[in-house]
């Protein structure tokens, strides 16, 4: 691996002592890190971006101008606390985005995983727990305690309900708001957001086969369409039918699993 390049500290920028920077970062103009902060290798600010509070930036993550991370959460009930907020690598967290660290209340910490993209104005609140690849389109609010797995894309001017928990490839239309847990690769859309199938293209771009596709369908529709009894006993004769679709076994598990909120259905 190439060396890194020398790390670049814009005249105008404050880093306060006790801040870690990485190798080859650079600091933007007007930019402020915190004493607490801690900046991978690589990590650029562009310019006006403040880090405050505990917070780890990861490798290669850029951040663009206006940028909030880590300031207080937007919690009444926060007291003060040092809480945490963690970055995963090679984010790109465009203009105005808010990230806040966690509260005390709900674990203390904040989790953003790798290669997120965070489009203009978007917000993570306190407690939220995001994973890798995932898209939040602009001013995408997500409330604090939520959850969203691997590859979720949440369109523009859409809110997250607090304790909301996504799952891996589901999509969430624009202008939506979502009160109700989401299947894996779900779709929904509409001002109280509904399940309006599967994300069907997001799956053909992961490369998930037609055959499979088929058997998605048939298990979508046999859960939530066609079946008999609570949607407890659907999934469990589903998961059952399909038992050897590793696709099919995810969304009955995250059904059957516990839950803070309900599932989002048709």
């Amino acid at each position: 691996m190439a060396a890194r390049g020398e790390t670049r500290i814009h005249p105008s920028a404050i880093v306060e002592p006790g801040a870690q920077i990485g190798a080859g970062c650079e600091i933007g103009p007007f930019s402020i890190v915190g004493p607490q902060a801690r900046l991978g290798d690589g990590v650029v600010l562009h310019s006006h971006v403040v880090i405050a509070g505990d917070t780890t930036v990861g490798d290669d993550t850029r951040i663009w101008p206006f940028a909030s991370i880590g300031h207080q959460p937007q919690d009444l009930k926060f007291a003060g606390e040092r809480t945490r907020l963690e970055i995963g690598a090679r984010n790109m967290i465009r203009e105005s985005v808010s990230i806040n660290p966690g509260t005390a209340g709900g674990g203390g910490l904040t989790k953003i995983g790798d290669d997120n993209l965070m489009m203009l104005g978007t917000h993570v609140g306190h407690d939220c727990i995001l994973g890798n690849r995932i898209v939040l389109a602009n001013n995408a609010a997500i409330a604090g305690h939520c959850r969203l797995d691997d590859n979720v894309i949440v369109g523009g001017q859409s809110g997250v309900h607090q304790f909301v928990h996504i799952g891996r490839g589901a999509m969430i239309g624009a202008v939506s708001m979502v009160t109700k847990d989401v299947i894996p690769y779900g779709s929904i859309v509409g001002n109280r957001g509904e399940l309006a199938g599967l994300n069907i293209t997001g799956l053909k771009r992961r490369g998930v086969e037609r055959p499979q596709l088929h058997a998605l369908r048939a298990a979508y529709q046999a859960i939530f369409v066609d079946g008999a009894g609570t949607l407890l006993e659907r999934t469990r004769r589903t998961r059952e039918d399909h038992a050897d679709d590793p696709l099919v076994q995810e969304i009955a598990e995250f059904i059957l699993a516990d839950h803070s909120r309900s599932i989002a259905t048709p």
